[in-house]
């Protein structure tokens, strides 16, 4: 499934993102983007095993964690680098609309991923559904993680769903999905 560029997606629980474009800058590819997060919303602890992310806030105040770490925030015209493999998530820590602009490098399924997700969430009440989350973080499980889905529900449960959801033919909404990288 190939996805154009421009690609927005939103979910209703305050996030947006616009995937922009594509470069290339000495062999390496960015997927450029923006993202705007309201007040209290951003994303879960999650890591991107194989791509850097990077974020520059535009406007409001952005709230960050890599985990075992203190919280700190940044301001506009600040960056935040969050290497591949490093635990994170971030907020929007302010009472104003955050506006940012950033790239994941190398961009490997993250559209993908995210607008799967993001649908699902917006179809179940703003979290993912059980089977779609399940197919998902297995098939690309090597590339994120979602570490606030408890262990037990992702080693135990998340095989059972993903089980049943394939004899019942709930796969097949993710025919033509990207092999992993």
């Amino acid at each position: 499934m190939q996805i154009v560029l421009p690609h927005t997606i939103e979910n209703t629980t305050g996030e947006k993102l616009k995937f922009l474009r594509i470069t290339v800058k000495d062999g390496i590819e960015y997927l450029e983007g923006e993202n705007e997060v309201q007040p209290n919303a951003g994303p879960p602890m999650h890591v991107h095993h194989k791509q850097d992310e990077s974020i520059t806030v535009i406007s409001g105040k952005m709230g960050y964690q890599v985990l075992g770490k203190e919280k700190k925030y940044a301001n506009p015209g600040e960056t935040v680098l969050f290497k591949a493999g490093e635990a994170h998530k971030f907020w929007n820590a302010g009472d104003e609309l955050l506006h940012c602009s950033g790239y994941i490098s190398p961009p490997d399924n993250a559209v993908y991923f995210l607008s799967e997700i993001f649908k699902s969430a917006n179809e179940n009440g703003g979290q993912p559904g059980m089977y779609d989350a399940a197919f998902l973080l297995h098939r690309y499980k090597s590339e994120f993680t979602m570490l606030e889905i408890p262990p037990f529900v992702q080693k135990i449960l998340f095989p059972i769903i993903l089980f049943f959801g394939n004899l019942t033919g709930k796969n097949k909404k993710f025919t033509g999905a990207p092999a992993p990288r």
